[in-house]
């Protein structure tokens, strides 16, 4: 990802709290020089020797045929929006937009061992909806088998991260903050959850 140097987002931990805020992303597979790529809900999980990334594809999902022996991209995107130039001082300025975006890059694990793949998944669960542990638990494991064979469970242990946020650092704090106030006045969650980054960045 070609990032601007006043756009670089490297901090693990603040990457890894970016993920987790928004963990829906997708994973990008090179196959005979064809890129694939599937949307996915990923579980990220922080530990001292870096981070690591779990999800399932379903069964009959080609790609996960294909992610094992290569560098798959997962990439997380989240929240972007148009940025007007009329926000700017110079009369000279165009649109542009504001985004933030992670790039995980890693070799994929497929998750064999049914036991293994149950923990996996009831990480999952625990990740998006501790809550529903105690109604899957409950179901009889006829049900949860079926429902397991049907996907592909995977891990992916990141070996690289890129990160950017484009947040109209380039721009003066005053003109900052006419982006800020004009985001915070629509009604989208995102642009309101943008708005609140670039104003962080306004010292």
């Amino acid at each position: 990802m070609y990032i601007p140097k006043s756009f670089q987002f490297s901090d693990k931990t603040e990457i890894a709290a970016f993920m987790r805020r928004y963990p829906f992303a997708t994973v990008v597979t090179a196959h005979d020089g064809v890129p694939l790529a599937t949307h996915l809900p990923f579980a990220v999980e922080e530990h001292q020797a870096g981070i690591t990334l779990s999800s399932h594809f379903a069964a009959a999902n080609n790609q996960s045929r294909l992610i094992t022996g290569c560098t798959s991209l997962v990439i997380f995107s989240e929240p972007h929006a148009y940025i007007s130039p009329r926000h700017y001082d110079k009369l000279e300025s165009v649109p542009t937009w504001d985004y933030i975006a992670v790039h995980a890059y890693g070799t994929c694990r497929v998750v064999e061992d049914h036991n293994a793949k149950l923990a996996l998944l009831e990480k999952m669960i625990g990740f998006y909806e501790p809550e529903y542990l105690n109604q899957w638990t409950s179901l009889p494991l006829r049900f949860k088998t079926g429902m397991m064979s049907g996907i592909v469970a995977f891990t992916m242990d990141v070996a690289e991260l890129q990160g950017q946020r484009k947040l109209s650092q380039n721009k003066t704090p005053a003109e900052r903050m006419r982006i800020v106030k004009q985001l915070e006045t629509t009604a989208g969650s995102v642009e309101q959850a943008l708005a609140d980054y670039i104003r962080k960045t306004i010292t």
